[in-house]
């Protein structure tokens, strides 16, 4: 069980952060020079994030499906700013893979990407974790044990918006 907390764990931070979301579909698995050049532009795109924190990114967790084959990674960004300042600098490895993307696929189908990006608020997440190792927004911030205090996801949410008179997390209201 190496690396596993026993027990339950959650995440903290004060902070707002940004989840990203990004991923590819091959939608013509026979048509391998074209996903292939899009499915390995991602790892030096991770490593210099990883090697350059200073770039505001956090931390990801990677899923893949076989089939259809598609691949998912879960992202965590200090900022939006950051994330797209990643995005669209020259010196890092991200604009040109866009632009081949954009140049040798195009719109022809054989392979599909997405992302969806979510600005997160401080006090407008929550999160638990039973069994576990350190994982997505616990190994990105601050990964802490549950509290007696802390057991529900109301209780969760209550405490990080202690601060906030946000009247839907302490009694739901009736339209």
């Amino acid at each position: 069980m190496g690396g596993v907390y026993p027990g339950r764990y959650t995440a903290v931070t004060d902070d707002a952060f940004v989840v990203f979301l990004i991923g590819m579909r091959v939608n013509k698995t026979l048509h391998v020079r074209k996903w292939w050049p899009v499915a390995s532009a991602m790892p030096p795109m991770i490593r210099t994030l990883e090697e350059n924190p200073q770039k505001g990114y956090l931390g990801a967790e990677s899923f893949f499906r076989f089939w259809p084959m598609t691949s998912i990674m879960v992202t965590y960004w200090r900022s939006f700013d950051d994330l797209e300042y990643f995005a669209k600098n020259q010196d890092d490895p991200h604009l040109e893979p866009w632009r081949q993307f954009n140049k040798r696929i195009g719109r022809d189908g054989t392979v599909g990407i997405w992302h969806e990006t979510y600005m997160i608020e401080p006090g407008n997440y929550e999160c638990v974790y039973g069994n576990m190792p350190e994982f997505g927004l616990a190994k990105a911030t601050n990964h802490v044990p549950v509290s007696q205090d802390i057991m529900t996801a109301r209780q969760r949410v209550r405490r990080l918006r202690r601060s906030e008179k946000v009247a839907s997390v302490d009694s739901p209201q009736m339209t």
